[in-house]
């Protein structure tokens, strides 16, 4: 019979996967590696990731990561930018295909005219020729396959063509319009044609089991997971939630007691650890999933208290002053706001070294 895990066991492991309830000693492509990837839809947040998780992290660490084609910003997990390693590009690339194919579904009656055996063939030797950004990308395909939306034509492109998106100067590594490259002329290397997706469950269940089906779908979108997980069950340990669920996990992967220590954390927008399961009262109450979206899709950035999120934050630049509010969920303890006012005002210091202010408020709702 499969052992049951309380919700503060689930808590837990799930952090200690992500490297959130002790910083981690390693360097950045490890610790990309060791958390999944990290969501990148903006620039910046990857950096605050990585200082909640990385014992000493410096931008730096990241930028020549980057810079140096050891880890890649590419459209990877759900359709959305992720930072992964090279390595874990290459071979993950494949098997998120059928995930990224059937995203093309949300074009609806803009599709009409798209050929992909016709368009992507033409947009690999426009990207071929030298890096471009997608307006260029998309004007040029225009003049070629006028009869077709435009957008529908890059959307294509992103989904379909292993894509890179090339690091500059600025301050997080990329602008805001980014040039893209092919992966295989970025990376010096051909993506793996092996759409297996073993392997790259097994990465998940590293970094945010014990997991359910259905959890593994909502990290990446995979069809039948069901299928996938049944067939690594011999190689997997099996437990249940406490609503019954099963999970799985890999056998010797952390899984600290309910009584471990959970340290006060900021995690940044669109962190995963708020997004990598279906069933998310793991970290978040259900209660307080709606207040982390924005009308326009934005995920906030989350605070954690105890192991759990209860509230968001975010930072504000006025001149030489930075502020971050905390925006709790509920009233916060003494001791809570204490611990938290601490880390936030090491966290800005960090993120707004050349402020002469630092302030730490809290919002109530």
């Amino acid at each position: 019979m499969a052992d049951t895990l309380s919700l503060r066991a689930l808590n837990r492991a799930t952090l200690a996967r992500q490297l959130l309830l002790a910083r981690a000693d390693i360097g950045a492509v490890a610790a990309v590696e060791r958390v999944g990837g990290l969501q990148a839809q903006e620039p910046r947040p990857p950096f605050l990731g990585l200082w909640a998780r990385v014992e000493g992290f410096r931008p730096d660490d990241l930028l020549a990561a980057v810079r140096g084609h050891e880890v890649v910003r590419a459209t990877s997990m759900r359709g959305t930018l992720h930072l992964m390693s090279s390595a874990d590009y290459l071979a993950f690339r494949s098997p998120l295909q059928p995930v990224l194919d059937a995203g093309l579904r949300v074009l609806g009656a803009r599709a009409k005219g798209l050929d992909l055996d016709e368009v992507l063939p033409v947009a690999r030797e426009l990207l071929k020729e030298r890096p471009r950004t997608f307006d260029e990308v998309r004007a040029l395909l225009q003049e070629r396959f006028p009869d077709v939306n435009d957008r529908a034509l890059g959307f294509a492109v992103r989904m379909c063509l292993p894509l890179v998106m090339v690091p500059t100067d600025d301050r997080w590594g990329f602008p805001r319009t980014s040039e893209f490259a092919l992966a295989e002329t970025w990376l010096g290397a051909p993506v793996a044609d092996d759409r297996t997706p073993d392997a790259l469950v097994l990465r998940y269940l590293a970094a945010f089991g014990p997991a359910s089906a259905a959890d593994v779908q909502a990290w990446a979108g995979l069809p039948a997971p069901g299928e996938i997980l049944d067939r690594l069950r011999p190689r997997l340990r099996i437990f249940k939630s406490e609503g019954g669920r099963e999970l799985f996990d890999l056998p010797d992967a952390p899984r600290p007691g309910e009584d471990a220590l959970a340290p006060a954390r900021f995690v940044p927008e669109f962190d995963n650890l708020v997004l990598a399961h279906a069933d998310r009262t793991r970290v978040i109450a259900d209660e307080h999933r709606p207040g982390l979206t924005t009308k326009n899709l934005r995920v906030r950035a989350t605070f954690l208290w105890d192991g759990f999120a209860r509230g968001t934050w975010e930072i504000e630049r006025k001149r030489k002053t930075a502020t971050l509010r905390l925006r709790p969920f509920a009233k916060l303890p003494p001791r809570a706001v204490s611990d938290l006012t601490l880390k936030a005002t090491s966290l800005l210091g960090w993120a707004e070294p050349d402020a002469s202010d630092l302030v730490v408020e809290t919002v109530a709702r």
